[in-house]
C-alpha cells in the first residue's frame, strides 16, 4: 500500500494506492493519520480510486484511522470507493460508518 498526502487548505486529502492488507501497511497509515493529527489536521478525505482489495485486517486498519481522526475532533470521507469495497462495506455494515462521496468535490463540501 502506498500513501500520497496532499493538504488542501483545512483538509487533507491522502491518495492510497494498492492493497489494503495490514502488515507493513498498518503501521504506515497509523503513522500517517498520527503524523496529522499531531499537526491538528483532522479533516481527511481518503481516495480509494487506486485500491484494488481490502481483507479484514484492512478493515480495522481503516476503522482505527476513522476513529483516531473522529475522536480528535474530526472527520473523514471516502471517495473512490469501487464496487468490490463498496460490497464489502455494505455487508460489515461499515457503510453506517464512513462516509462515501461521489467525487473529490462532494468530499470536500462535506466538512
Amino acid at each position: 500500500m502506498k500513501v500520497v498526502r496532499d493538504d488542501r487548505d483545512a483538509v487533507t486529502l491522502l491518495r492510497v494506492e494498492g492493497k489494503i492488507m495490514g502488515g507493513p501497511d498498518a503501521d504506515t497509515f497509523k503513522k500517517v493519520i498520527k503524523d496529522l493529527v499531531a499537526e491538528g489536521r483532522n479533516k481527511v478525505i481518503l481516495d480509494l480510486n487506486k485500491v484494488s482489495w481490502v481483507n479484514s485486517t484492512g478493515l480495522g486498519i481503516l476503522i482505527s484511522g476513522h476513529t483516531t481522526i473522529k475522536s480528535n475532533g474530526g472527520g473523514m470521507a471516502l471517495i473512490g470507493v469501487n464496487q468490490r469495497i463498496d460490497q464489502i462495506f455494505m455487508v460489515t455494515k461499515l457503510n453506517t460508518i464512513f462516509q462515501a462521496y461521489e467525487d473529490e468535490a462532494s468530499a470536500l463540501a462535506s466538512f
